[in-house]
């Protein structure tokens, strides 16, 4: 969500922004915005003339009072009386026009950064740079159901019997190196000194509301029925919640942290959830990290962000890029963002196994994250996630990357620490 000062200054600018972004339909929440904030500070100075007048009217009864002059006093008593009744009406409009003014606010989109490229959605992204050759072998690359199969790592029909469509059990040594990479990356993290965390795996409706916009709430969050709580798409929501309503002393900042949790999602949309595989599913574990910083240092951290997970990837002999995202592949609240994508010998292309974004002071509006300064006033910080590895997409670049001619796949040294000290994984 935008300062609203921003929209009384330069509605041209925001205007412009929702152009970007190719959201036209959201044009006239501007103009809209202006005239119901025109109409409540109106009424908000009528109240404030109206309470200023009961009081001097108060004082004047009392003094009336005294002196005897019960009349007169008892006619300014019914003007007091008038203006009341004025004040609470004028109360219960302000908050009418507050909530439609915040409803449109957190529907237009965060101002998004200069160097985030023009494009209507996610087929006109950039591609930054790559790391590692992508290099693809002269012998066959199976999906990577397969290759699990002769592992004897995955089983899908006995969790469509559990659970249903999109959900699988992982076995043997696949379950363990899923683990493996996990506790690696975490370790990693806290190496870089961010602070490790479990956080809760549900979340209530204000959090949602503070950390994402309706369309990926919708798309995305499993409700607990009779509940006010949300299962988490992904530690971030709960992370950045944690300092919902705070002041953080400056002190305390920059908050690195990297979070464990699994991760429960719907999965809406034209892409449906995979039916053979694990590439798109309804639930996965993953390690995650946020930042909650000054904003002057929140773009250091962007670039610092994607780049460990960049290095994490690479030491898991994966090939990887960085995909600029364009204005159209935005969320509203971000205001840049990347992919990082791991290379697949077998599809000969990239794939998306992460994601960094800045989301500039937006998500700490919603959730009122501030700072105390230096001259005493507060302020609010910036917020960034990024994906440290995902459990099932790092598991397909893994397997797809580290696959020998015999099916048998070999553990990285950086692994092996966590797998009991195996150097390679045999086919059954």
């Amino acid at each position: 969500m935008i300062d609203i000062n921003l929209i009384r200054q330069n509605p041209d600018l925001v205007k412009e922004n929702i152009r970007k972004k190719f959201q036209d339909q959201k044009l006239p929440y501007v103009d809209e915005v202006l005239e119901l904030d025109k109409q409540n500070r109106a009424l908000k100075k009528e109240g404030d003339e109206l309470r200023a007048s009961r009081n001097k009217l108060s004082s004047e009864i009392g003094l009336l009072m005294k002196n005897k002059k019960i009349d007169e006093a008892n006619a300014i008593k019914q003007q007091v009386v008038k203006n009341n009744e004025r004040i609470i009406e004028i109360e219960k409009e302000e908050n009418e026009i507050s909530s439609r003014i915040k409803k449109l606010m957190m529907s237009i989109p965060n101002i998004i950064d200069k160097s985030v490229p023009i494009g209507k959605d996610d087929s006109e992204n950039v591609e930054n740079q790559k790391f590692g050759d992508p290099k693809v072998p002269n012998y066959e690359i199976p999906y990577h159901a397969d290759i699990l199969e002769k592992l004897g790592g995955l089983d899908k029909e006995s969790a469509g019997r559990t659970s249903g469509n999109g959900f699988y059990y992982l076995m043997g040594d696949a379950a363990r190196l899923v683990s493996a990479m996990i506790s690696y990356s975490r370790d990693y993290m806290i190496d870089k000194g961010f602070t490790y965390c479990i956080p809760p795996f549900m979340i209530r409706s204000d959090v949602v509301n503070g950390v994402m916009s309706f369309a990926e709430m919708e798309a995305m969050m499993y409700k607990i029925e009779g509940e006010d709580l949300y299962l988490i798409g992904t530690s971030e929501h709960s992370m950045i919640g944690k300092f919902k309503d705070q002041i953080i002393k400056e002190s305390q900042l920059p908050i690195t942290m990297t979070s464990y949790s699994p991760c429960f999602r719907k999965e809406v949309g034209a892409h449906g959830i995979e039916e053979r595989g694990i590439y798109r599913v309804h639930q996965f574990e993953k390690q995650e990290m946020i930042v909650i910083c000054k904003p002057e240092d929140s773009m250091d951290w962007y670039n610092k962000m994607w780049s460990y997970t960049v290095e994490i990837f690479r030491n898991l002999n994966i090939p990887v890029r960085t995909l600029e995202c364009c204005s159209g592949d935005l969320a509203d609240l971000k205001v840049k963002s990347c992919d990082v994508e791991a290379w697949s010998p077998r599809q000969k292309k990239y794939f998306e196994v992460g994601s960094c974004s800045t989301l500039g002071d937006a998500q700490a509006r919603r959730l009122g994250i501030r700072a105390k300064g230096a001259d005493g006033n507060n302020y609010y910080l910036h917020t960034l996630n990024n994906t440290v590895l995902a459990s099932v997409r790092a598991l397909i670049a893994f397997l797809e990357n580290n696959l020998n001619a015999d099916g048998s796949v070999n553990i990285p040294k950086v692994l092996q620490p966590y797998m009991g000290g195996k150097t390679i994984i045999k086919a059954k």
